[in-house]
């Protein structure tokens, strides 16, 4: 059985099971994951979450991105984009949250991914009051006040974390955080939003980031009254071909040149002024903008 089909059957099994659950899938993903850590990426401990962080090369303030990783993932699995987003200018910080575990197991789902009529603001809300008390402890301390430019602040993030960000910017409008001005939806677990959320009054511009082998993640983005369709504008949406729902770690490398491409161009219009129009390129295979 090759990688990817380990990978897609693994990603069946999180959504399919409770995660707390083992089995020899699980565990062959959780030793790829481990075997991708490491590097030099700075860690530290801000409002009491052990955060991983990436700084651009000026004195002047820059615009901040927050990433929220995946279920069961962590603060450094996603870091090529991380470092290319360091690398074009942008402050990057991102925190473990509780089920961080990132190739030491599954955490326990405080929801079953397909129950969605079960999920509500409550589940998972301690993820966004992470967010919360990070930005805002960032914004207390007079090194990282002076390095951050506060009027071009993002979200962004991955599955589970993409639930989260749509949910600070009003999914859950008990949620909805102030002073960010743009959302990075990256392969993100959505499905309540579209069912119970208010996707139609998000504060800011959002773009979700979807692959053609990423069931059942990308259905419920694209799909006729999909995630997409019921988002306020400015919203976007783009598709990679053949990649599925870890395209977006450092677990597969395939689309990974287009995923920096398409979350600069954004984070660059949303935040920056850019104003170059969405390209359309090699190996995507959807692009909507509204």
């Amino acid at each position: 059985m090759n990688r990817a089909v380990i990978l897609f059957v693994a990603m069946m099994y999180l959504l399919a099971a409770p995660a707390s659950a083992e089995g020899p899938l699980a565990k062959r993903l959780h030793s790829m994951m481990a075997a991708k850590q490491g590097g030099s990426t700075e860690v530290t401990e801000i409002a009491g979450l052990k955060t991983a962080y990436w700084l651009p090369k000026t004195d002047t303030p820059a615009p901040l991105v927050i990433f929220s990783h995946g279920f069961s993932g962590c603060k450094t699995q996603s870091k090529f984009l991380m470092t290319a987003l360091a690398q074009h200018g942008y402050v990057v910080v991102a925190p473990d949250h509780a089920d961080a575990l990132c190739g030491n197991g599954f955490s326990k789902a405080q929801e079953n991914f397909r129950d969605i009529e079960k999920w509500t603001d409550a589940t998972y809300k301690t993820r966004g009051d992470d967010i919360k008390n990070l930005y805002a402890a960032l914004k207390a301390d007079d090194t990282w006040r002076a390095r951050i430019d506060w009027k071009r602040v993002a979200l962004a993030g991955h599955s589970l974390g993409g639930y989260t960000v749509v949910g600070l910017a009003g999914g859950w409008p008990s949620w909805k955080m102030d002073g960010i001005g743009a959302v990075l939806a990256l392969s993100p677990y959505v499905a309540p939003y579209v069912e119970n959320g208010d996707l139609a009054h998000l504060s800011v511009p959002v773009m979700y980031q979807g692959g053609t082998r990423d069931n059942p993640i990308t259905p419920v983005l694209k799909k006729d009254g999909g995630a997409y369709n019921k988002t306020a504008s400015p919203a976007y949406f783009v598709e990679f071909e053949k990649t599925g729902h870890f395209g977006w770690t450092d677990l597969n490398k395939r689309s990974q040149s287009l995923v920096v491409d398409y979350s600069l161009w954004f984070l660059d219009h949303a935040l920056n002024g850019a104003d170059d129009p969405l390209p359309r390129k090699a190996g995507v295979s959807d692009i909507r903008a509204k």
